[in-house]
């Protein structure tokens, strides 16, 4: 498994009955959590929760809030700085599992970097931008994707807040795959991609549309994106279907296929500080 060890801000207390017990810096959030099907460990800390999330059986929900929160408040990983806040949808804007990858991303770029190169990185689906920020702060050249202007504006102030170049990164408002296939069309490539792709979405049309069904165009369609000397292309699935061998599979049939390399892929986990390992998705990654 990849597991994230190297937080100082960020820990899983506990897990069980459908909840994790989260804390973020000065507070902790109590979240559910559908993979979570055994028991509490330690029920003596659920009681110190600052705000718990409650799903509607309406869709969304709400924080019931014990402690006063401050409307965003900021996490640090390595060098790196995050503004998080609990949001409607029970996420907070950063997804702390992902550091094991940050971490690997960081190792082939810096290699690459000691050699004189620049690194162009193309990050799909970038949301607030975790991984734009570990790529620049290790010496790439990061384009960051995001549909949602709102996400892609949180990112750029944790790219300030973290006191990286400007011209280490340009954020880019649009859709994933519509961006790779004019990014072919114009002959731009990139060194390396990663993508981190929401389960189901809705297109302009308001279609809705759902990752199986576009999983393989999308990856296929950012193999054509990697410059003739690629480092690494990235998949992350929180989707229940797509399974480590799943992108495993997806990898091989479109970076392999063109490049050669060499493909793993693992769950992606957090260690729980009461006992075992919290289950937060899935990563395929290629390196050439």
């Amino acid at each position: 498994m990849y597991l994230s060890t190297a937080w100082q801000d960020f820990s899983v207390l506990d897990t069980g009955d459908g909840e994790k017990l989260e804390r973020w810096g000065a507070y902790v959030l109590r979240r559910p959590d559908p993979q979570v099907i055994w028991p509490k460990q330690r029920p003596d800390l659920w009681e110190t929760a600052d705000a718990w999330y409650h799903r509607s059986e309406r869709g969304g929900g709400e924080w019931e809030v014990h402690k006063k929160l401050p409307e965003k408040w900021t996490l640090s990983y390595r060098a790196l700085r995050f503004h998080v806040r609990p949001t409607g949808f029970k996420h907070t804007g950063l997804f702390p599992e992902q550091a094991a990858n940050w971490d690997w991303m960081d190792g082939l770029i810096r290699a690459e970097v000691s050699k004189g190169r620049t690194p162009r990185v193309l990050n799909l689906f970038a949301y607030t931008g975790g991984a734009t920020l570990a790529c620049a702060a290790a010496g790439a050249s990061v384009c960051h994707v995001d549909a949602a202007k709102g996400m892609v504006q949180w990112a750029r102030d944790n790219h300030t807040l973290s006191g990286l170049a400007k011209d280490s990164a340009r954020w880019i408002v649009d859709d994933a795959l519509k961006f790779v296939q004019r990014e072919i069309r114009r002959g731009s490539r990139y060194d390396a991609i990663l993508m981190d792709p929401p389960s189901y979405g809705r297109g302009p049309g308001g279609e809705v549309w759902k990752l199986e069904d576009t999983a393989f165009a999308l990856v296929d369609a950012c193999a054509q994106a990697l410059s003739d000397t690629p480092l690494f292309f990235l998949f992350n699935g929180y989707t229940t279907g797509l399974q480590p061998a799943v992108l495993s599979n997806l990898l091989r049939l479109s970076a392999v296929k063109r490049f050669g390399g060499s493909v793993e892929a693992d769950e992606l986990c957090l260690p729980v500080e009461a006992g075992g390992v919290l289950p937060c998705g899935a990563s395929g990654r290629w390196r050439a």
